[in-house]
C-alpha cells in the first residue's frame, strides 16, 4: 500500500466535495491517507469555492 499522491489527494478532495466518491475510496483515504494533507487540500478548495462565488456574484451585481 503506498500512499497517495498529491493529485490522488486532490481527485478525493474535488470528488468528496461533489458527493461522488465511492465508498471503497474513501476508505482507502482513511487507511493510506495522511490527514493533514487532506485537510490542506480541503481548506484550499473551500478558500478558491468561497472566492469564485463572491466574484460570480459581484460580476453578475455589477
Amino acid at each position: 500500500m503506498s500512499k497517495p499522491s498529491i493529485v490522488d489527494v486532490i481527485k478525493s478532495v474535488l470528488s468528496a466535495a461533489i458527493g461522488v466518491q465511492s465508498e471503497k475510496n474513501r476508505q482507502k483515504d482513511f487507511t493510506q491517507g495522511s490527514l493533514p494533507a487532506y485537510l490542506i487540500a480541503g481548506l484550499i478548495f473551500t478558500v478558491v469555492f468561497v472566492s469564485a462565488i463572491i466574484f460570480l456574484v459581484r460580476m453578475v451585481t455589477g
